[in-house]
């Protein structure tokens, strides 16, 4: 059973959502970990675009903004912080629960395999010759993009990680290319990731 997270300060919805989505075979819970958030803007203390933030620093699970803001700069700022979806309040039923559907599917089962090394997206993990190494949200992109194209110049990678919600530059990338490359060769690879001198990185 999928749990998701309501992070919504209005008792009323928030007891309407939680009747919603049980009542549809889905489990609510108060805390992370969990496999969705439905995540309101307008909240006391930090806004769910600073929580969403903060969130993407460590964590690829699904954001669903749900708010009663609805001009295109809260959209555009939605999807900028790393949210997955933007729907408006007052909301109708059979599209959020589409919604959250579609986006529990595309996260179930995402991997990957190249030379022998499977990259399971999801859980951030790779694994080669039975050995698995747990990887950063940054790490699992940058093999995510390489693992798809073998070879990616570093303004690709650099703009895959600002589109999912992670804001590096190139010294960033260097470093991050620097630990993954460490971890790979833990599970036994060498040279899997190599450096293709004025372009980027290449399997």
């Amino acid at each position: 059973m999928k749990k998701i997270l309501i992070v919504e300060d209005d008792e009323a919805i928030r007891t309407e959502l939680i009747t919603l989505l049980r009542s549809n075979g889905y489990m609510t819970v108060e805390a992370q970990p969990c496999d969705l958030i439905l995540m309101d803007i307008n909240l006391p203390g930090e806004s769910g675009f600073t929580r969403c933030r903060k969130l993407r620093q460590n964590s690829d699970t699904p954001v669903i903004f749900l708010t009663a803001r609805d001009t295109p700069e809260d959209e555009l700022l939605a999807f900028g912080v790393g949210g997955d979806d933007f729907i408006r309040k007052p909301y109708n039923s059979a599209v959020l629960l589409a919604r959250i559907g579609r986006i529990l599917k595309s996260t179930e089962s995402i991997s990957c395999t190249v030379r022998g090394l499977t990259l399971d997206l999801p859980g951030m993990r790779a694994a080669f010759a039975g050995n698995t190494v747990e990887l950063t949200k940054n790490e699992t992109r940058i093999l995510w993009c390489l693992m798809q194209k073998e070879l990616c110049t570093r303004d690709e990678l650099i703009e895959d990680l600002w589109t999912n919600g992670m804001y590096i530059d190139g010294n960033t990338l260097y470093v991050n290319i620097g630990r993954l490359r460490e971890k790979l060769e833990r599970l036994g690879t060498k040279d899997f990731i190599r450096t293709v001198r004025g372009v980027g990185y290449r399997l």
